[in-house]
């Protein structure tokens, strides 16, 4: 299926150096976006590329006495020397994913930086409301604690903007049902600490450059303010307290599995 690569562009993201990704991958990719700081809308100069998806394993490998492979993953350097870095799931390990409370999945699965697509993405786009619940709230709460002391022991400001668009996307989660990773929109969708977008433009400089001009006291409790807005959107959240999504997952798993024509 063919992508609109206009989300890519815009992301500053070398469109011409992805389709490689496709050529050389084992098994059929379902789907494959970009993850990570380009998504989050932070992304550094020297920003590696994430690539995230799903394939498809043949059935025998799952019904032989071999292990299967589930997760694949490889890395290598662009033409321009950016790092490239391509992790899939099988699409049964990836559907168990989405059944629990893991955002994580759901920010790639619904990632608007779209590398390749088929219809059973589409597929699985179109269930992603039927597993979102309150409960994702604690993934992005944990989330944003550990990345929080990762800033406290690195001082670097990567981890203070991870933790600070963790909270924020947990918070309009809660609030509207939708999964939001772009810290930049965000910021019109949801109060923020003012110093935010000084600090995307300060991250834009180097990867792991230092948070220096940031008041750690200040930051911490725009931080916690931010957790008791978690915490209250949570409690008020319209969103359910389980996944209703299992069986039309197991029927997609089923069908792309047996009839692998109908997964492109």
């Amino acid at each position: 299926m063919s992508t609109d690569t206009t989300h890519l562009q815009d992301a500053g993201l070398p469109v011409t150096d992805l389709g490689p990704v496709l050529a050389g991958e084992r098994h059929p990719l379902l789907f494959a976006t970009v993850s990570g700081a380009h998504l989050y809308g932070f992304p550094s100069r020297d920003s590696d590329v994430d690539l995230r998806g799903v394939h498809v394993l043949p059935a025998e490998d799952l019904v032989g006495l071999r292990e299967p492979e589930e997760t694949r993953s490889r890395m290598w350097d662009s033409e321009e020397g950016v790092e490239m870095d391509l992790v899939t799931h099988d699409l049964r390990k990836f559907a168990r994913l989405m059944l629990k409370p893991n955002g994580y999945v759901l920010e790639q699965l619904l990632s608007p930086l779209v590398v390749h697509t088929t219809a059973v993405h589409a597929e699985l786009v179109a269930l992603a409301p039927a597993v979102l619940t309150r409960n994702h709230a604690h993934h992005y709460r944990g989330f944003a604690r550990t990345q929080w002391r990762l800033f406290e022991r690195t001082g670097q400001l990567k981890p203070l903007l991870y933790t600070f668009r963790a909270l924020l996307t947990g918070i309009h989660l809660m609030r509207s049902g939708e999964v939001l990773a772009h810290l930049p929109t965000l910021l019109t969708r949801v109060p923020a600490p003012s110093c935010l977008p000084g600090l995307i433009t300060a991250k834009a400089a180097a990867e792991h450059g230092g948070a220096e001009g940031v008041d750690r006291a200040e930051a911490a409790r725009d931080v916690e303010s931010l957790h008791r807005t978690l915490d209250r959107a949570q409690a008020d959240s319209e969103l359910p307290d389980a996944a209703s999504g299992f069986d039309a997952l197991h029927e997609l798993v089923v069908r792309a599995r047996l009839t692998p024509a109908s997964a492109g």
